[in-house]
């Protein structure tokens, strides 16, 4: 999820692994580790200078299961080592800090893997890329709460027994919406593929998830032999079926589909993807139709629309400001959010 979220859940952490010790300064050290996993995305950008290579790096090593008990183990004995000096000798144990670094870590990409992006957990064992699809990279009705909470927790001295009623009230309240939308996930599943047989849409596989920043309007790709079939569905609409269903071709004639570069592309996308021609240009992009259309109406207006260049042999993704904005598409998402 985005670094807000990331870094209040590892706030949550530290004052559970450490709080009754050190206090706020656990809240701070947990938030840094919430962060951790993230500098993938600094690595990345040093370590290549391809956006697709880019793209791939993220959510991978740094995001898995492996990572999180290697690095617990460095940082909590560093950080150990450097805190347990002075008057604060003697006042932590190297088992407080490992604990509160896996916690913070280790929570990082498990709250990733609920969203569609997709978390490589177990590498270096294997790529696949956990995405349950239950609840957006961004969405503040789980963040806000749980903020509260957390600034709420650092008002009381580190011995007052209301700072864990605070933390664990966030970790309640934000769990508890995690919850719901495990829940809206199987009901909208049930929604979209309803949806897609009474259109006789003889499909081979569909995914659906929440768009961007709210678990109220929801989208969903089907995909069958030579198209895809998207379309969207609100909790507050008045059917229980979808309004309208689009169908736009993949057109991977496009482009050589096993092209390295484009592979690599296709996995990302759960190979839900597609080419697109914008113009009378010779510029392909790809678009990955796991994520919803921002504008609703519009079903070129892919949220992860990935203009493609060549560079020598391989494929490379030029600057977004080069995209076209669809500057009717936060009032469509809007108007279409509110139900129909």
């Amino acid at each position: 999820m985005d670094s807000l979220t990331q870094i209040v859940l590892g706030a949550a952490c530290g004052e559970i692994a450490l709080g009754k010790k050190i206090g706020n300064k656990a809240i701070l050290f947990g938030a840094i580790g919430g962060t951790i996993p993230d500098l993938d995305v600094i690595l990345g950008n040093l370590f290549y200078n391809n956006q697709i290579d880019q793209t791939a790096f993220h959510r991978g090593f740094m995001h898995s299961i492996l990572f999180a008990i290697i690095a617990s183990l460095v940082i909590g004995f560093i950080v150990f080592e450097l805190y347990n000096s002075g008057k604060r000798k003697g006042t932590t144990t190297i088992k407080d800090w490992i604990w509160l670094f896996f916690l913070s870590i280790f929570t990082h990409p498990i709250l990733d893997s609920f969203t569609p992006y997709g978390t490589q957990l177990f590498l270096p064992f294997t790529d696949y890329r956990v995405a349950f699809n239950n609840i957006s990279v961004v969405d503040l009705m789980y963040t806000l709460p749980f903020l509260f909470c957390m600034i709420g927790t650092m008002f009381f001295k580190r011995t007052n027994p209301k700072r864990i009623k605070w933390t664990k009230a966030g970790i309640y309240i934000s769990s508890f919406y995690m919850l719901l939308t495990i829940g809206n996930k199987l009901y909208m599943d049930t929604v979209f593929k309803k949806s897609f047989q009474e259109a006789d849409i003889s499909f081979s596989r569909f995914s659906a998830q929440p768009t961007i920043g709210n678990n109220i309007l929801w989208y969903s790709v089907a995909e069958t032999d030579g198209n895809y079939h998207v379309g969207f569905y609100s909790l507050l609409d008045t059917g229980n079926r979808m309004d309208t269903i689009y169908t736009i071709s993949k057109n991977h004639e496009l482009l050589n589909i096993e092209h390295p570069d484009i592979k690599t592309l296709r996995w990302f996308s759960n190979q839900y993807f597609r080419f697109f021609k914008r113009d009378s240009s010779d510029r392909i992009e790809y678009i990955d139709l796991r994520y919803p259309f921002l504008n609703p109406k519009n079903p070129n207006s892919a949220l992860f629309t990935f203009p493609l260049i060549k560079k020598g042999d391989r494929y490379d993704i030029s600057s977004f400001r080069d995209r076209k904005i669809d500057s009717t598409g936060f009032q469509n998402f809007w108007e279409r959010l509110k139900g129909v």
